[in-house]
């Protein structure tokens, strides 16, 4: 199962491990961010209320020593006063308690800071439900967890023996409530997290592409070689292992290329040197008396001539040493056409070419030509489209023969593989004609496809790209 699940491509694991990583490492800081805040509030929370306790308390205390100075009318004028103003201190002072009012225990956090500011005085602490317009306990910061504040009153005992309550205007914190994230920083959270993912997921893409691209490089020089042994080096960058295959790549290339002239130069040595011998064999037929036997060593001398003569264009056709030329296409199947035309051959151009190409005319001729032919031997007729996109240049060279088995298709670039139907006197062959016209698309990084066209007969298509790489 994890193999299924595991990429197959380096780019892809490499992505897949950084983001875990990554992920892993955002969720452990987070997690000892959280932690950390939580307990910095925590620690500031229980600083903040120790200094509001001994405010509040010091606040009751004075209020109770004001009231004991106070004679009992001027104590009720002072009290009568501070109902109707609302905005007299902290504090609304009364002599009774609200309505449902609750005891709190004595070890509520906020009776301390009471007795320690008056210590002599008989001191109760009470809550009771909120009915004074600010709506109930439960509604107050509904949806974001427990509510942190309630109502508080204090009862004081003055010294003639009455009780002084001290009712708290709004809300006080409550200790024993653990701070939390606020709502907002809570729902802005997962936004940030995922923008942060995002951002990182971008990041490690560029890295990872950076980090890779020169394995891409590699991939790709090692698919084209087959198709251009004689392409330019691969240039070595990147990691050190990958500098290190990449010359590997360049060395082996270099081998490759060597091997391949020296067996071109082995085959154009031998081509060239049987022709000598092939002459003088064909000097000593003409002394034989007997004509049918003189016959038929002459067509064997034809055969090995035409042989020899196929080996030498198939060695050289490897190698083209000239410089590469603007050729106008138009022009070069119009002459074609018209060599095809003055022997009698049916062959027909449609298209036009809108700029020229960049290669080599004799080359390209010869390759041409050899299709030319071909369709001509094996489908008597020849019809040639002419093609471009932007990028490249197509020319189809359509027979109306009987086309070829599928299986055969990719086997007559071989050289010397030759079909049974041209193995006949008349259309036979040497096998290599489909091979140099390879070759001599391949050196000027052109290519060739074939197959059989669905009305009949075979289609090889001719791709000559616009921008040359060398």
């Amino acid at each position: 199962m994890m193999k299924r699940l595991w990429p197959r491509s380096l780019f892809s694991r490499l992505m897949l491990i950084w983001l875990i990583g990554i992920c892993l490492v955002l969720a452990v800081s987070i997690a000892i961010f959280i932690n950390d805040r939580n307990q910095l509030l925590s620690e500031g929370f229980a600083r903040e209320y120790q200094v509001w306790s001994e405010g509040f308390a010091r606040e009751v205390s004075s209020n109770a020593d004001i009231l004991d100075n106070l004679s009992l009318e001027e104590r009720h004028r002072m009290l009568d006063e501070e109902q109707g103003d609302g905005r007299r201190g902290r504090l609304r002072l009364g002599l009774s308690l609200p309505e449902h009012a609750r005891l709190l225990p004595d070890d509520h956090p906020l009776l301390p800071a009471l007795r320690e500011a008056m210590p002599d005085r008989q001191i109760a602490l009470y809550t009771y439900p909120r009915g004074e317009g600010r709506g109930p306990p439960t509604q107050r910061g509904e949806g974001r967890g427990p509510p942190r504040y309630e109502p508080l009153a204090v009862s004081v005992k003055l010294t003639d023996g009455s009780t002084l309550i001290a009712r708290l205007r709004g809300r006080y914190p409550m200790p024993d409530q653990p701070p939390t994230l606020s709502y907002s920083y809570a729902s802005a959270l997962p936004g940030s997290l995922l923008a942060l993912l995002i951002g990182v997921g971008i990041l490690t893409w560029i890295c990872v592409r950076i980090a890779t691209r020169p394995l891409s490089n590699l991939s790709a020089a090692a698919r084209a070689l087959g198709e251009d042994p004689e392409r330019a080096p691969l240039e070595p960058e990147g990691p050190t292992e990958v500098i290190q295959a990449a010359e590997a790549f360049n060395q082996m290339q270099q081998r490759i290329s060597a091997h391949m002239h020296e067996r071109t130069r082995i085959l154009a040595a031998i081509s060239h040197d049987l022709q000598t011998p092939i002459t003088r064999l064909r000097l000593r037929a003409e002394m034989i008396d007997d004509a049918t036997l003189q016959e038929r060593i002459q067509s064997d001398l034809d055969t090995m001539q035409n042989l020899i003569r196929e080996g030498l264009d198939y060695a050289r056709s490897m190698e083209i040493s000239a410089p590469a030329q603007p050729i106008d296409l138009n022009g070069l199947l119009a002459a074609l056409t018209g060599d095809a035309t003055d022997m009698g051959w049916a062959v027909s151009v449609t298209g036009q070419a809108s700029e020229p190409f960049t290669g080599h005319s004799v080359a390209l001729r010869r390759a041409l030509w050899n299709l030319i032919e071909n369709g001509v031997k094996f489908g008597q007729s020849v019809d040639i489209t002419l093609s471009e996109t932007p990028n490249e240049v197509h020319i189809l060279v359509r027979d109306h023969g009987p086309g070829l088995p599928v299986e055969e298709i990719d086997r007559v670039f071989e050289p010397f593989y030759r079909t049974e139907f041209s193995r006949n006197r008349e259309t036979g062959g040497t096998g290599l004609g489909l091979s140099i016209t390879r070759n001599l698309l391949h050196v000027q990084h052109g290519n060739i496809r074939l197959g059989n066209h669905p009305e009949g007969g075979l289609l090889a298509t001719v791709i000559l790209p616009r921008n040359r790489s060398r």
